[in-house]
């Protein structure tokens, strides 16, 4: 007679350690939040290591020692930066002295499309009013900072983060490999070492591939939006450039705010509509070539991110440190992905953040 095969006991949470875990959770995203100031420059600076690490090696096969190759990058980085900044600084300065005049002449041109919301707005008010117990009461407006300072910060804020991103970043390539011999000491036995070093230089290896990877795309749209501008007749044609490629660094909504950027501006630029908007069509157009067919050609899947998991990592990450942090997200999702690649027990999260 057969035995019958044993029943395996179901499993039961343990509501401690869920708590536990939640709590864990909750603790890490408040420490994120509250600490954005020092953790922004930090993460940013490690990410800039993975980045130019490389180059530091290559600097290094040439007898140039990492305290010299790393000034050399960074004082490079810099001049290029301050180069770009200032060769599109006059242009920006241009578009924002034609403000006001801008927002008459956009006013006069969307007034049919004004005027139903205007009605509407109108008739609001009048319910409002007619509602209204006593229309004397004082109102009390607290008003908060404004916009860009919440956005942004102060200039202060700016470039003492600037600062410390640089030293830091300095100090990261300068120290090469120091980190890895550190872990390597401190692992006790053999087989753990030899591990650790494949792990790390791997995860470095495909953190640096995947940030060179997302810099060049995101730079070839910004070199075609530029020529497609040119082409088109508008002024400025390297500044829509730049915006573009730094919008793509925030998928879905970044194209979707620029796009409204375009809008307007063909329509502040072009008497004619159909010219005018010939300029966020092709901008939409070749946003989706680069997002639809050249990134996945390029990046392949194994480095493709989840549409989801982008946009609630982009969510969170705007939350927590506002539009540096929605510039990040990207970047930090990917390192993240390649980090549960390569850890067998976080596998199954890689997966899920996959394409």
């Amino acid at each position: 007679m057969a035995t019958p095969a044993p029943v395996s006991e179901p499993r039961h949470w343990n509501l401690p350690s869920v708590c536990l875990a939640g709590l864990l959770i909750l603790a890490c995203f408040y420490t994120l939040y509250f600490a954005r100031e020092l953790l922004f420059p930090i993460v940013l600076a490690i990410l800039l290591d993975f980045l130019l690490s490389p180059v530091i090696r290559s600097l290094r096969r040439l007898r140039i020692p990492e305290p010299l190759g790393a000034g050399l990058v960074i004082l490079i980085g810099l001049g290029a930066v301050g180069l770009a900044s200032y060769e599109l600084a006059t242009p920006a300065r241009q578009w924002v002295a034609r403000a006001p005049h801008s927002v008459a002449q956009l006013q006069e041109r969307l007034r049919a499309i004004r005027q139903p919301v205007e009605a509407v707005t109108r008739t609001a008010e009048q319910v409002e009013k007619a509602t209204s117990m006593n229309g004397n009461t004082p109102e009390v407006v607290i008003r908060g900072p404004s916009l860009t300072k919440r956005l942004f910060g102060t200039t202060q804020s700016i470039l003492g983060a600037a600062l410390e991103i640089i030293i830091l970043l300095y100090f990261l390539l300068a120290s090469g490999d120091l980190f890895m011999q550190k872990l390597v000491h401190v692992l006790p036995a053999f087989h753990d070492k030899k591990r650790a070093v494949a792990i790390a230089r791997e995860i470095e290896g495909s953190v640096s591939t995947y940030l060179v990877t997302i810099l060049l795309v995101n730079g070839g749209l910004g070199v075609a939006v530029t020529i497609a501008m040119a082409l088109h007749g508008m002024p400025n044609p390297a500044l829509w450039g730049v915006l573009a490629m730094f919008a793509e660094f925030v998928p879905y909504l970044g194209a979707t705010v620029l796009t409204v950027v375009f809008t307007l501006a063909g329509l502040l630029t072009f008497p004619n509509t159909t010219h005018a908007l010939l300029i966020p069509a092709t901008y939409l157009g070749l946003n989706l070539v680069q997002s639809q067919i050249v990134s996945p050609l390029v990046m392949g899947h194994r480095l493709t991110l989840n549409p989801v998991a982008i946009f609630v990592g982009i969510m969170f990450w705007w939350w927590v440190w506002g539009i540096p942090g929605a510039f990040l997200a990207v970047p930090l999702l990917a390192t993240f992905k390649i980090f549960c690649d390569h850890i067998e027990t976080l596998a199954p999260v890689g997966e899920f953040l996959g394409q």
